[in-house]
Parts: structure tokens; C-alpha cells; sequence
């Protein structure tokens, strides 16, 4: 996901995403630690995805 999609997100739909992908990215690492996943760089991409919402959230709560 680029940063300006999560740009134009509204917060609650943000935050709805957001959750997802830490559910998601959670119920990877623990396929991950069981059986290796096929593309091991998803993890990587998923907390990246993560961190960029996060930001976003951030940057507009200081903003308001």
C-alpha cells in the first residue's frame, strides 16, 4: 500500500485497515513459525504497511 493511498483514507476507515493488518500480520508470523510461508517477505511488507498507517494517524492527530 503507498503512502498516498493510506493518505486518502478517512480516519475510521484507517483505523479499520489498521487493525486488520495487525491481525493479519499476527496470524502470519504464527504460520510462519509453524510451517515457513512460501514469501517470507510478506511479513516484511505487512509491518511496513503497518508503520506507514501509524504515521498517518499520528501526523493527523498532532495536525488537529
Amino acid at each position: 500500500m503507498k503512502i498516498k493511498e493510506v493518505q486518502e483514507l478517512a480516519d475510521k476507515d484507517l483505523r479499520e485497515k489498521l487493525e486488520n493488518a495487525e491481525q493479519a500480520l499476527k496470524q502470519m508470523k504464527l504460520n510462519h513459525s509453524v510451517s515457513p510461508l512460501e514469501n517470507p517477505s510478506q511479513i516484511k511488507t505487512a509491518r511496513r504497511d503497518i508503520a506507514r498507517m501509524k504515521t498517518v494517524l499520528r501526523q493527523r492527530e498532532l495536525n488537529k
